[in-house]
């Protein structure tokens, strides 16, 4: 018998990296899952590797109307969602003095106003005794430089649990956050010298290694599961001991 049996469970950014295997864990675990993903053919992709019952949909969590058009759907087709994880976010670098304002607009629109929203219009749907789960960072526990803006976004969206977990404690929903450190994601071979990347966030991290998309995903079932109805508000970090140790 599968964690999450029975429930519908939506996980936007599921298309790859770690929402694409928090999708494959969920879908092991017997959730009906719906993944979103930026264009129309990612989450269609992902869906057909992950295989059980998932459902792709195309969504910029930054549009309002791409919003509304996801949790209709859900609503037609499920008529309620037991667990949200709000994964999709955008990644940037910049010190303060370089920093643009299409910078610092890009990263809180999608990162801080994408999940807000994400969540905000979820809530008619969201069944009681649900669980919200929000994708933070370790980079919210530290000062790294060139993070100023993205730090920040995760910064709220860590504030975000705290304060919705209190509004909605009344109804049984739980909301906590998982922050990861410097994971083992595609985006990682996107950068010009991916071996030498991922060697140097290796030696940041006190186990000496990178976290693998299947270590969050195994956190994020931990809090989204039945079994774990005493923990909301909180922040479970999977850093590798980076900003613990």
């Amino acid at each position: 018998m599968g964690k999450l049996d029975g429930k519908t469970a939506v996980i936007t950014g599921g298309s790859s990296g770690i929402g694409l295997a928090t999708a494959r864990t969920f879908v092991a675990e017997g959730a009906d899952v719906y993944i979103t993903g930026l264009d129309a053919e990612e989450p269609v992709k992902a869906r057909a590797g992950i295989g059980g019952d998932v459902t792709a949909v195309q969504v910029d969590i930054s549009s309002l109307e791409d919003l509304d058009r996801l949790w209709r759907q859900v609503e037609k087709e499920r008529g309620g969602v037991d667990v949200i994880v709000a994964n999709a976010g955008r990644g940037e670098q910049s010190t303060l003095a370089e920093a643009t304002p299409e910078h610092f607009d890009r990263l809180f629109s999608v990162n801080a106003r994408g999940t807000f929203f994400t969540v905000q219009k979820a809530l008619p749907l969201l069944n009681d005794n649900g669980s919200i789960v929000l994708m933070a960072s370790a980079g919210h526990l530290n000062g790294a430089a060139e993070r100023t803006v993205y730090s920040a976004t995760k910064a709220a969206i860590r504030s975000f649990a705290r304060t919705w977990a209190s509004e909605l404690k009344d109804r049984g929903i739980r909301v906590n956050t998982v922050s990861p450190g410097p994971i083992d994601t595609p985006v990682i071979d996107t950068q010009d010298d991916p071996a030498a990347l991922r060697a140097s966030l290796a030696a940041m991290i006190p186990l000496r290694r990178l976290g693998l998309p299947e270590e969050i995903a195994a956190a994020a079932l931990f809090l989204a599961a039945d079994d774990n109805r005493y923990t909301t508000g909180s922040d479970l970090v999977v850093d590798g001991g980076h900003t613990q140790l």
